[in-house]
């Protein structure tokens, strides 16, 4: 396999890489790909190792190596261990600001006729009812009536 991106660390980046390999509380994955980057270091004071010396000493696999020299030429060698940052969530939250605070006041509220306190179906059927939400699990409003400290009982 052809290497795309050759790696040449600084004196700086490669202190800063042999200072992460020994300390004691860290991620065993960054641990790994600090010592894949310093064994594959191009530069003089670098050992330039070949790829399958170096996935058989380390025990990776070689799409991460590669990946991993991708990262260091795009981003820099301490940012490429890092892991990458999600730009959105998995999906939308259920409830915003407003309609939290519509189900806080209504949690406070007195319960329905029938029923000695309000319940966390009881409460997702109101807010459905209410349509402040289209569907909502009693289990989204247990933790948010938990996020805002607000008891049932």
């Amino acid at each position: 396999m052809r290497k795309l991106y050759s790696l040449k660390l600084s004196s700086e980046e490669r202190h800063t890489l042999e200072a992460l390999t020994r300390k004691k509380r860290i991620a065993a994955s960054k641990v790994l790909k600090a010592r894949a980057l310093l064994l594959a270091d191009e530069s003089p004071e670098g050992k330039a190792w070949k790829d399958p010396q170096i996935i058989e000493a380390i025990g990776i696999k070689s799409a991460t190596l590669a990946r991993l020299r991708r990262q260091c030429c795009e981003v820099g060698p301490i940012e490429a261990l890092e892991r990458k940052q999600r730009s959105t969530p998995p999906r939308e939250p259920t409830l915003d600001g407003e309609s939290e605070a519509k189900l806080v006041q209504l949690a406070c509220s007195k319960a329905p006729k029938g029923h000695a306190r309000w319940t966390l179906r009881l409460l997702a059927e109101k807010m459905v009812t209410l349509e402040i939400v289209d569907s909502i699990s009693h289990e989204t409003v247990r933790q948010s009536l938990k996020k805002t400290g607000s008891s049932l009982g």
